[in-house]
């Protein structure tokens, strides 16, 4: 497994913590918090990380896309 996957599963795994937290403040707090506000955007910042991320390691050549086949 490359070091590009490895950030891949990593990035990913952080974007499911922060979307946990998230639920977690929502649920404790009733959703009256900034901790609520800034799970959200973090985890947003790092979607976008993520699919930069995949862009950059496709154009490398590091990933091949899976196409369907129909």
């Amino acid at each position: 497994m490359t070091f590009g996957k490895v950030l891949v599963i990593v990035i990913f795994v952080a974007i499911l913590a922060t979307l946990g937290s998230a639920l977690r403040y929502l649920v404790k707090e009733r959703g009256d918090s900034n901790r609520l506000a800034k799970s959200l955007t973090l985890r947003i910042g790092l979607s976008i990380a993520l699919f930069a991320l995949l862009y950059i390691l496709n154009l490398a050549g590091l990933i091949e896309p899976h196409g369907l086949r129909l």
